[in-house]
């Protein structure tokens, strides 16, 4: 199953900024009310199914996105071990070809990190001037599969953005209402100024397939567009009881279809 991954945000937007773009994407005029959600003591499945009904207008909507710039914010477990402090990055992504370019703000230890990404060009290697990875100055290209690059981060930039985290999360979605065995939990949710849908899967049980024992998602109430997410590990012996964090991601001060060219990406 694919992951869950380098997805996830608080947006600093206005919200017709979000409207305008749902409508865009649906190719009609702003307006309409979102699916209610299942009400309390629904069927499993029909919480999940609304769930999977709602990242699929994500998916629609996410198509009249050509580019974004953001602010990531990011906390990750890494091999058994919870990052100090939240990598605090600068972000650009372009969705054709998938670019992505990321520079640190903090911690401290890797401000002035960069990494630069597009897809088919310089043999499909990354472009990276880090502090933390290898230790040399100047950009060099390095492989996006480089295990230096999984010391410090649990995924690949190929992983990273909104649309990445929308196609990975239907698929989690699907196998879960498969297997008809997880938990969602669907409630309304403020978060960042903005309301949101909260949707939380709960599996009962390890499978190959399943990246997280629990998983948080919250998506803008208007375009459904994911802004934050959170991956918990199965609960051990002497830890909480809903698993400790994996990882968490959040997208600050988002701004749409700014227009960035192949120059935003040339390192």
């Amino acid at each position: 199953m694919t992951r869950l991954h380098l997805g996830i945000v608080s947006l600093g937007i206005a919200g017709l900024a979000w409207t305008l773009l749902e409508a865009a994407a649906a190719g009609q005029a702003p307006g309409g009310n979102p699916p209610a959600a299942a009400p309390a003591g629904a069927p499993a499945t029909a919480q999940i199914d609304q769930a999977l009904v709602w990242m699929q207008e994500a998916k629609r909507n996410y198509t009249a996105v050509k580019d974004y710039t953001c602010t990531l914010i990011s906390r990750e477990s890494i091999r058994g071990k919870m990052q100090p402090e939240d990598n605090i990055i600068q972000m650009k992504l372009r969705t054709a070809p998938f670019s992505v370019y990321m520079r640190w703000l903090a911690p401290s230890d890797a401000k002035g990190q960069e990494v630069a990404y597009v897809a088919g060009k310089n043999k499909n290697q990354m472009r990276v001037h880090s502090k933390g990875i290898l230790k040399l100055t100047g950009f060099h290209s390095i492989d996006v599969n480089d295990p230096r690059v999984l010391e410090h981060s649990r995924h690949t930039i190929n992983d990273a953005g909104i649309g990445k985290l929308i196609d990975a999360t239907l698929t989690n979605w699907a196998f879960d209402r498969q297997v008809g065995r997880t938990e969602t939990r669907v409630a309304e949710y403020e978060y960042n100024n903005r309301r949101c849908i909260r949707i939380e899967n709960v599996r009962p049980e390890r499978r190959p397939q399943y990246y997280a024992h629990r998983s948080v998602i919250y998506l803008d109430k208007e375009s459904k567009l994911p802004i934050r997410n959170e991956n918990y590990d199965w609960p051990r012996q002497g830890g909480p009881a809903t698993g400790e964090l994996l990882e968490t991601y959040s997208y600050t001060e988002l701004r749409f279809n700014v227009g960035l060219t192949d120059r935003d990406f040339d390192k």
